[in-house]
């Protein structure tokens, strides 16, 4: 699969543009997009410090919307934290410690253990009661087996897969993670769906991409508000970027994930603007957690890190968590402290810094809220409405406390 130029892209866009009959007008109901990078660090984003020039299109968001410096996460692992940004709770509320809910300790529910419980509500569920059609696309990581899987937690389409790109595997015992279009299982990663470890060439991203730009449209064109949870897992180790952006960065194959990454927010966006929707259109974007401390070799640059954090470790270093200590897998800043950019033209005022403390429990009664929608009341919330702070409305969000949980296995927990 090859990048698409910007000019394929703009006269696909024009082409498609012109065949909408009317534009969708969703001001009191905007779509809604969620971008959740995986393992990505605050310090890789050229707008927070990084000075490698991979991220002009995420710099330019911010620069169109709003940037929070302190925003943190629930939990410093994967699962965790994608749980915590679905429900609005924190992990010791929905019983997601540690990876995929396998935490068997005496304080994890055992109906949770293997993937997210039935007695959770996620975010899409709700949003249909306004009419929402959502997708996920990328990584879900709350469950592998079918009971757990996104089409029966709420969403209407999936296109990706229930874990991360672990591997290869080559037994019956355990076997490659599936890829899914729905219910229907496409192939698996390392097999119909290629990941080269030697290379770190993949088309995972591009193909991510275009799933999410296809989603957009469709529902443009049916003129539905759209809720869109775009999950891609390209900086997680062992990382991977296609082919054209292999070799480009200076960090190594982790920065050439990035600038891929960096390109698809800027498409994305660019197809907003294209449809004429980017003002009716919110979109968030964010990291699960902070970058992990190490990567596979060649996968990163080597530097010298602070032993206190680097004892067990001889790898190399993936991403950047600025001038914050430790990364992924820690309570110190580098794992909890996220990446966030809000934008929506037209309601954000451009080129904002807030230094609201805020959360990714935050952006499930924010998403509510902005769908005119109630958060359930039968059940603790963690998360708070961030749309004061977005729309810059008097609001007493300022002294707030922001809680995170972490099961204890480790001494940088």
């Amino acid at each position: 699969m090859r990048v698409m130029s910007s000019l394929t892209l703009t006269l696909f866009f024009s082409i498609i543009c012109c065949s909408l009959t009317e534009k969708l007008s969703n001001a009191s109901s905007p779509n809604i997009i969620i971008m959740l990078m995986d393992d990505m660090g605050w310090g890789d984003l050229g707008v927070l410090g990084q000075p490698s020039k991979e991220t002009p299109n995420l710099d330019a968001m911010a620069a169109q919307g709003m940037l929070f410096p302190n925003f943190y996460t629930a939990n410093p692992l994967c699962s965790p934290s994608r749980a915590a940004l679905l429900t609005g709770r924190l992990p010791v509320r929905n019983g997601f410690y540690t990876t995929n809910g396998h935490a068997r300790n005496a304080y994890t529910p055992q109906e949770i253990v293997g993937g997210i419980s039935k007695d959770e509500i996620l975010l899409p569920q709700i949003m249909k009661k306004k009419g929402y059609v959502s997708k996920i696309v990328g990584k879900w990581h709350l469950g592998h087996r079918p009971k757990y899987l996104p089409l029966k937690n709420g969403f209407d389409e999936w296109f990706g897969a229930p874990d991360c790109h672990f591997g290869p595997y080559n037994s019956s015992i355990r076997p490659n993670i599936p890829v899914y279009n729905n219910s229907e299982m496409l192939g698996r990663y390392y097999e119909e769906f290629k990941i080269d470890r030697k290379t770190g060439e993949s088309n995972l991203t591009q193909m991510y991409l275009l799933e999410g730009v296809d989603f957009i449209r469709r529902q443009t064109e049916a003129q539905r508000p759209f809720f869109l949870y775009w999950a891609p897992d390209a900086t997680h180790a062992p990382v991977y970027a296609s082919k054209p952006f292999l070799g480009q960065s200076q960090r190594g194959r982790y920065g050439d994930a990035v600038m891929e990454l960096d390109y698809s927010v800027g498409h994305i966006l660019l197809w907003l603007k294209t449809l004429g929707i980017e003002n009716d259109t919110f979109v968030f974007f964010t990291s699960d957690n902070g970058a992990a401390l190490t990567s596979g070799p060649n996968e990163g640059k080597h530097y010298k890190l602070i032993p206190t954090c680097t004892q067990s470790f001889s790898l190399r270093v993936t991403g950047s968590n600025g001038p914050f200590l430790c990364g992924k897998e820690t309570t110190f800043e580098g794992g909890m402290r996220e990446p966030a950019i809000a934008w929506w033209p037209g309601h954000i005022k451009a080129g904002t810094v807030n230094f609201q403390l805020a959360s990714v429990m935050d952006l499930f009664p924010t998403s509510l809220a902005l769908a005119g929608l109630s958060p359930p009341d039968d059940r603790a919330l963690d998360g708070l409405d961030l749309t004061p702070v977005l729309l810059n409305h008097p609001h007493k969000q300022g002294n707030r406390p922001v809680h995170t949980h972490c099961y204890r296995s480790s001494p940088f927990l």
